[in-house]
């Protein structure tokens, strides 16, 4: 008996949702993850679960990747502007905390470092997904 071409066609179709459904799972942010340590990120995974939070395309707080600015620009940000700009951020995953109250000078850190090291005029510009 040949099978018919709407079943074949459902088959093919339930396959595609399923493997879509398995990437989309493994685009989770930390914050969906509980028991997740931020504190173990690398630079990559701190800005892509702590800054894309705020600062997706078309956001109010603009859309940011370690391209939006030249390496001299993303310095003079961390050196100065950050503190300042962030001041007032409440954590997406906590509400009643300051961001600033959630990063820790060594996490700040490497998020200034994959911002630098993928900045548009470095050897090595990225965005982060």
């Amino acid at each position: 008996m040949k099978p018919s071409k709407p079943l074949f066609l459902l088959t093919i179709l339930v396959a595609l949702v399923l493997v879509a459904g398995s990437v989309m799972a493994e685009e989770e942010t930390a914050k969906d993850k509980p028991g997740v340590d931020l504190k173990k990120m690398d630079g990559k995974e701190l800005f892509k679960n702590v800054c894309k939070n705020c600062h997706q395309e078309d956001s109010e707080a603009g859309e940011y990747t370690p391209m939006t600015l030249i390496m001299e620009q993303w310095e003079e940000f961390f050196d100065g502007d950050f503190t300042e700009t962030h001041k007032d951020v409440v954590c997406p995953s906590d509400k009643e905390a300051k961001l600033t109250d959630h990063l820790d000078k060594d996490m700040l850190k490497k998020i200034r470092k994959f911002c630098i090291d993928h900045a548009a005029d470095s050897e090595q510009p990225m965005t982060c997904g």
